[in-house]
Parts: structure tokens; C-alpha cells; sequence
């Protein structure tokens, strides 16, 4: 008994990390996008260049926000493996390691987005034909593009075995994990769309709306409430508790 509610205690314990960091990364990731457009605006290349460069520090404060996230998304996936790992530890394994190969490849592109920022400066720096840092520009926008979709595939595959896992184990409300089944789903159609008909990527973007919603719920459930294990126990069948040889009543 002693042991079981150890094992309880840490499940707990790691839950509520997940869900204060799943927040914190959602904070992090879009402070640094929102920083970023704000800087850039929408002006042509020559204009961006200027903007980035007079608010270069600013620019750099907010790559190194997000620079933070891929550390905080192996703390994330090693919390909800703590957290559903007594549900079935193997497929908990798969989908941590699917966290990971996200943090890898989500770190590699990160690369090209202080790429881009170097092509700003750059520019400002020796000037010359705008054409030709355009074109160096586009190659690192397109490197950043094609690892950030690949980085998103294997997020949604691990976060489609941790929620399958959470409405295994009824850790979460029922509807609350297949709403984010149904938008991990999504999210692995938006990226392979992104793949094949990169044209509409400012289209399907809002593909990953759900998940946003998903995350930013699940976040606030497992900090402030943790998972539910009176809903596993009101869950377990009576014979799982009926002594070896015993018959039904």
C-alpha cells in the first residue's frame, strides 16, 4: 500500500510539471513569434532588414526564448512518461522517444531562424543586390520550414500515444483526450499538407488551432487537478480485487 501510493505521489508529482511547463511553453514560443513579427512587420525586405537590425537585441531575446522551449519539451515529455508510464510503459517509451526526436529536430531548426536573422545584418551590413539576399533568406526560411514540419510530425505522434494513454487510464476527462487524439490527428495532416502543397501553408496553419486549445487545457487540468486516480479506481473491475479460485456472487 505504502509502495503503491509512492508510485501515486511521483505520478502526481510529474503530472503537474507537465502541466506547468506545457503552459510555460506555450508562453515562450509565441512571446518569441509575436517579438519577432512585431520587429520584421510586413514591409519588404530592404524595410525588415532595417527594423531587425535597429532592434537586433530585442530580435535576439526573442530566438533565445525559443531557443528555451526544447529544453522545457524534454522536461514536458519526461513528465507525462512519469505520468502514464504505469498505464503501459512501452507504448509510454514510444511516445517519449517521439517527444525527443521532436526536441532534436525542433532544436536543428532553430538554426535558421538565428540564420535569418545573421542574413538581416548582414545585409545592412555590405549591402548589395536585394535579390541575392532574398534568395539567401528564402533557402533559410525553406530549411526552417521543411525541419519545423518534420519536428511537428513527431510531436503529434508522441502526443497521440500520451493522450490514448491518458483515455486508457481515465487520468484525464474522457472528452478532454480524444479532443487531443483528434487534434494531434491534425496537426500529423497539417504537416504532410505543408509537405506536399507548401503554397497554402498560410492556410492550413489554422490546422493547428485544436491542438493550441488542447495544450493550453491540458496544461491548466494537469497542474491545478493532476490526474484522476479515484476515476481509475471507480474504473478497475470488481474481479481485479476477487481472491485467486473465488467465484462471482
Amino acid at each position: 500500500m505504502t509502495q503503491n501510493s509512492s508510485v501515486r505521489e511521483t505520478q502526481m508529482f510529474y503530472a503537474r510539471l507537465a502541466g506547468f511547463v506545457y503552459l510555460l511553453l506555450i508562453v515562450m514560443y509565441m512571446s518569441g513569434e509575436f517579438i519577432i513579427a512585431g520587429i520584421v512587420g510586413d514591409g519588404d525586405f530592404a524595410a525588415a532588414a532595417r527594423n531587425a537590425g535597429a532592434s537586433e537585441h530585442l530580435y535576439r531575446l526573442a530566438l533565445a526564448l525559443q531557443v528555451l522551449t526544447p529544453l522545457c519539451t524534454i522536461a514536458l515529455a519526461y513528465g507525462l512518461y512519469v505520468a502514464v508510464k504505469p498505464v503501459n510503459e512501452r507504448l509510454a517509451q514510444m511516445a517519449l522517444l517521439f517527444r525527443l526526436g521532436e526536441t532534436f529536430i525542433g532544436a536543428v531548426a532553430l538554426v535558421f531562424s538565428f540564420e535569418q536573422l545573421r542574413i538581416y545584418t548582414a545585409f545592412n551590413s555590405a549591402g548589395g543586390a536585394v535579390e541575392q539576399w532574398q534568395a539567401l533568406m528564402t533557402l533559410a526560411r525553406h530549411s526552417h520550414f521543411v525541419l519545423f514540419n518534420t519536428s511537428t510530425l513527431f510531436f503529434s505522434c508522441g502526443s497521440i500515444l500520451f493522450f490514448s494513454l491518458f483515455l486508457k487510464s481515465a487520468y484525464l476527462p474522457k472528452v478532454q483526450a480524444v479532443f487531443g487524439i483528434v487534434a494531434s490527428v491534425l496537426v500529423v495532416l497539417v504537416s504532410l499538407t505543408n509537405f506536399v502543397l507548401p503554397e497554402h501553408a498560410a492556410l492550413t496553419q489554422f490546422g493547428f488551432a485544436p491542438m493550441f486549445v488542447s495544450e493550453i487545457v491540458t496544461g491548466l487540468w494537469l497542474l491545478f487537478r493532476g490526474v484522476r486516480f479515484d476515476r481509475v479506481a471507480s474504473n478497475t473491475p470488481a474481479t481485479a480485487t476477487r481472491a485467486p479460485g473465488a467465484k462471482p456472487a
